[in-house]
């Protein structure tokens, strides 16, 4: 008995640990966004790269510092008869090296190295801003998803019903067949499209892991769970202020114009190899004097001097170098133009979703009312035997076509949203910016809110109004 009882409390124990194990965490969208500033890989590689240039500045930077050098040399030669030398040679020394004059080439090293920090941060900035905008829009592609598989269910619960109500009416001999074979087929056709929400959901929970950096152990299930619905807040912002701010905010810009900026300190240090470099050096020399009769063989003391070199022909190298750092110059200057006509053309185009998506969604807001009193009433006028099936499930296609068009419709109105937030390097929420007519919308947001908030989630019932 007593091992029975303990075997029991193990068993129970483990069970309650795997539950525990297996709970997956809730993430709010906002969590999420979060979450993928640590995790995400392409975010973890950008930082890797800003790592880098700030490893690259401290190299530049130590051409203003001393080097101390350390140089030594034993060799033993031959023994020749004929000659009076000693066949051992050996010289060590330790000295301070420091740049004098380097013809501008130090500091414009600093200053490259400088830019390209800056560069990278911008960089990093903006994998920063896709990865956000990127998990925004996996976020509400997977609540569409869950939102159209209850849709799908409902739907299939109501034909299922209609299905029902066909069979025993041709039990009892007042329909043909016909109808229960047009009930099934309705029936049949809405399961697949419920399979297809399901497998849906399943490739968004993938892409959001995939954005996360979460590792999903080679399971094709989610290792994450998320919270909320589809929801619709309304953003009116100005589309001349929006082109305004992504062409100063935008990090692709910025680290464009650094480039430039690279290419011109480039060309100074391309120049500094036609000016002469000089150096100051002073150390401690340990040497032997081959020649007995100059003097002893064990020498030391100190050493102090100038190390100066000067090109005055370098086979037109420099020539070459610097025409390569004008062409690239000038493809950067055409690479920002065209960066600027990109990021416009990506805030207009957002701007348009956006505007669309609202259309559409006030459209069908209130064309999901009107589809589901045409059901009410397809059915009504079929117990009153004005109407056919065929309308009763004509009505119910309708409104479960209404309804999903309405929900995509949301779906893509956050999408513009995360976009033209990306666009504009901001956040969703930054998005309402203080046009001239900012108090009403304000006013029209607020009245809105809750409105706009509640018709986002799908009703109880199909049929429900």
């Amino acid at each position: 008995m007593r091992l029975a009882f303990g075997a029991l409390v193990l068993f129970v124990m483990l069970g309650w640990t795997g539950l525990i194990q297996a709970a997956a965490p809730t993430y709010t969208i906002e969590q999420a966004v979060a979450l993928a500033q640590i995790q995400n890989p392409d975010i973890a590689v950008a930082r890797q790269k800003l790592k880098a240039a700030r490893g690259g500045l401290i190299e530049a930077r130590s051409g203003y510092l001393p080097s101390i050098v350390s140089t030594g040399l034993a060799r033993e030669r031959q023994h020749q008869t004929d000659s009076r030398l000693r066949d051992e040679d050996y010289n060590a020394s330790l000295r301070v090296v420091q740049n004098l004059y380097t013809g501008g080439a130090v500091r414009s090293q600093v200053a490259i190295a400088q830019l390209n920090l800056e560069k990278q941060d911008f960089e990093l900035k903006a994998v920063c801003d896709r990865v956000a905008m990127d998990v925004r829009v996996a976020f509400n592609e997977l609540l569409l998803n869950r939102a159209k598989i209850r849709v799908h269910e409902q739907s299939v619960g109501v034909l299922d019903e209609e299905l029902k109500s066909q069979q025993e009416r041709f039990n009892a001999g007042l329909v043909g067949q016909l109808n229960v074979r047009r009930a099934e087929v309705a029936l049949a056709n809405e399961r697949t499209e419920l399979i297809d929400a399901q497998t849906q959901l399943k490739n968004s929970y993938l892409r959001l892991d995939q954005l996360l950096g979460t590792d999903t152990a080679g399971s094709t299930s989610s290792s994450l769970e998320v919270t909320g619905q589809l929801q619709y807040h309304p953003r009116h912002p100005d589309l001349n202020e929006c082109l305004a701010r992504a062409d100063t905010a935008r990090p692709e810009i910025q680290a464009s114009q650094r480039q430039i900026e690279i290419e011109d300190r480039q060309a100074n240090l391309d120049r500094s190899e036609l000016r002469p470099q000089v150096e100051f050096f002073s150390g401690y020399e340990v040497y032997n004097e081959r020649d007995p009769l100059i003097g002893p063989e064990f020498n030391h003391g100190y050493v102090l001097g100038l190390d100066a070199k000067w090109h005055i022909f370098d086979g037109y190298a420099t020539k070459g170098r610097l025409e390569a750092t004008h062409a690239r110059r000038a493809a950067a200057v055409q690479t920002l133009e065209a960066m600027r006509l990109s990021v416009a053309s990506e805030v207009r185009s957002a701007f348009l979703d956006l505007q669309q998506a609202d259309h559409v969604l006030e459209s069908e807001t209130k064309n999901v009312q009107t589809a589901d009193e045409s059901l009410e009433i397809a059915k009504a006028n079929l117990g009153a035997g004005l109407g056919t099936q065929l309308d009763i499930l004509q009505a119910a296609s309708d409104v479960t076509r209404t309804r999903t068009t309405r929900l995509s419709a949301i779906y893509l109105h956050n999408v513009a949203l995360a976009r033209l937030a990306r666009a504009c390097a901001t956040s969703p929420e930054a998005l309402a910016f203080t046009p001239k007519n900012s108090s009403s919308r304000s006013a029209d947001n607020n009245r809105g809110g809750a409105a706009a908030t509640d018709i986002a989630r799908p009703p109880k019932k199909l049929t429900g109004r």
